[in-house]
């Protein structure tokens, strides 16, 4: 069948195609007058084409970014454009029709997208995703999309797709409820993770299974997660270990990598991390380990100090060779130490013999002594120190050592370094309640017996938890499940939910262990998350088709919305205004 708008588009002649007579669509990307001729690029998804127009007629109410189709021939251009797959060649237009016209003013122009206004770019996306750079981010995104499934299909894995209806699960975050016409006052969910259904495809005897499956949390957007919605690839497999499922996630992850980054990257096995060691170690669960540097606690040190901003405070410290820098430099990271919460940050110099700094005065010969000791210093090196209650100063040295790391260059961003964090402790206690409660995935197995439940340290008890960390981003969070019916009373239990309770939570999945549940181990990549890191981008709205805004609005279609008082009484609901503080 013969295509009436074009033969060919617009990334595919060369030279060879010199001669013929050919039928192009798409955008104007910009018209430009020279000697006499009008030289036009034509784009579309493929690419750019240049264009020749001699005859201005043609060119009478056409501006850019308007959708013409043009006939005429393609010949050799004399003044060729290495920059451009196409720039050997150019075409002759004979004729040109206007197809769809463009406003003559656009809200922003196209070139220069990227470095626009993002509400404005988010009102206009279907111009901002024109941008050849925005527009091949979302057809990395389709590769990336294939990539998956080809690969796990490869694996043994078979697709199936769970409901988006669901229940009501207590995965974390807050659910989105949505109301039924069938049920007033009964609301359905819309899934955090599609966690019980896909264990229960293990129960009916499916062996691997996987998904790209949509999620979705009502909880406030950040940088490396967007608002509402994320994409998952979920996976879970039968009869497996936890060795089984972080086998099979570095050869997916490996080959993705591969397939799609022209970045160098960790090999399998990746580097695997306990939990305890993680946080002694970097201050988080989520370290770059393309940052070199390290955390010490020198809590014991200055116990007894007579510095009141270190007595009976937890301490960190991070120790850097930081060159010549200004005292501005310091006091600058003090500064963003401040912007988080802090009360600064105290810093020393050694220059091999003495010690110089912001807190120098307040050390003992003893102290001196045992900060070369501990850091080994030879001379040149400079020691950043935070001193806080414990939360506090923990989550402020991961955030001295972030800072320190981009500030002092040390983190090579061609590079993705990918660890495993394992060994997560079961239970954590409840910063609200001072209760025990679950530390990371209730569904997961304890690394203990059912007697050991009962006889130790909850605090104590680890958990078959494993996440995937890349570039500082959790990228990955799996589990080895708990499918066990006494054990799995046994853990809620112990955070305060009775057997009424887990079997009105999570009936099916406790009625379905009653009939020979198989052991299980499973894991979700977070395919967002992924693919910004493969994209090297900072934010993740830029690699989504239609993202909402930081404010978790959609600007195109502007919503949420207000639902019209007639729906919200079939629905039986009734709105109740804030009271005004």
């Amino acid at each position: 069948m013969i295509n009436i708008y074009k033969t060919n588009n617009c990334g595919e002649l060369r030279l060879n195609d010199v001669g013929k007579e050919v039928r192009l669509a798409g955008w104007v990307n910009s018209i430009r007058e020279l000697g006499g001729l009008t030289f036009v690029t034509l784009r579309d998804h493929f690419g750019i084409t240049q264009l020749v127009v001699r005859d201005d007629k043609l060119l009478k109410g056409i501006n850019k970014e308007c959708t013409i189709t043009v006939t005429g021939k393609v010949v050799e251009r004399e003044s060729k454009n290495p920059k451009m797959p196409t720039g050997d060649i150019e075409i002759n237009v004979e004729k040109l029709t206007l197809l769809g016209k463009c406003q003559a003013v656009l809200p922003f122009e196209i070139a220069s997208a990227p470095n626009t206004k993002e509400d404005l770019r988010l009102k206009y996306r279907y111009l901002d995703l024109r941008n050849p750079e925005t527009h091949n981010l979302i057809v990395l995104r389709a590769k990336m999309l294939q990539f998956a499934r080809n690969k796990l299909t490869d694996m043994g894995f078979t697709e199936v797709q769970t409901p988006i209806l669901a229940n009501s699960s207590p995965e974390g975050a807050r659910d989105f409820i949505v109301p039924t016409i069938n049920a007033p006052g009964e609301f359905f969910a819309l899934p955090q993770a599609p966690q019980q259904f896909k264990q229960l495809l293990m129960v009916s005897g499916f062996d691997k299974y996987f998904q790209i499956a949509p999620c979705f949390r009502n909880e406030p957007a950040r940088a490396d997660r967007t608002p509402g919605e994320f994409y998952q690839v979920d996976m879970e497999m039968s009869f497996a270990t936890q060795e089984d499922v972080l086998s099979v996630c570095e050869e997916f992850a490996s080959s993705l990598f591969a397939e799609l980054c022209n970045r160098e990257f960790s090999k399998p096995p990746f580097v695997r991390i306990p939990y305890r060691e993680a946080m002694e170690k970097y201050c988080s669960d989520k370290p770059d380990l393309r940052n070199p540097l390290t955390v010490k606690d020198l809590s014991k040190m200055f116990e007894k100090s007579e510095f009141n901003a270190f007595k009976g405070k937890t301490v960190k410290a991070v120790c850097v060779n930081a060159g010549e820098q200004s005292r501005k430099w310091y006091d600058e990271i003090g500064k963003v130490i401040v912007a988080y919460e802090g009360k600064g940050c105290a810093w020393l110099k050694f220059d091999g013999h003495e010690f110089s700094g912001s807190i120098v005065k307040f050390l003992t010969d003893e102290n001196k002594a045992e900060l070369v000791k501990t850091f080994s210093l030879k001379g040149g090196e400079s020691i950043f120190m935070i001193a806080d209650e414990e939360e506090m100063a923990v989550k402020l040295a991961n955030v001295l050592r972030n800072e320190l790391g981009q500030k002092l260059n040390l983190i090579d961003e061609n590079k993705i370094a990918i660890c495993w964090i394992v060994d997560f402790p079961f239970f954590e206690k409840n910063k609200d309640t001072g209760k025990i409660d679950f530390g990371h995935n209730p569904f997961s197995m304890p690394q203990a017996t059912l007697e050991e439940l009962d006889t130790k340290n909850p605090y104590d008890i680890l958990a078959y938890q494993f996440d995937l960390v890349i570039n500082g981003h959790e990228c990955l969070s799996g589990a080895v499940r708990n499918h066990d019916q006494d054990i799995m009373l046994k853990v809620f239990q112990k955070v305060g939910y009775g057997e009424d309770v887990v079997k009105q939570k999570f009936g099916a999945l406790y009625n379905a262990f009653s009939y020979g549940a198989p052991p299980h181990a499973g894991c979700a990549f977070g395919f967002d998350t992924l693919l910004m890191i493969i994209a090297n981008k900072k934010m993740m709205r830029e690699i989504i088709a239609f993202p909402l805004s930081n404010n978790a609005r959609d600007l195109m279609m502007n919503a949420p919305s207000i639902v019209p008082d007639e729906t919200l009484k079939e629905l039986g609901l009734k709105l109740i205004k804030k009271e005004e503080k």
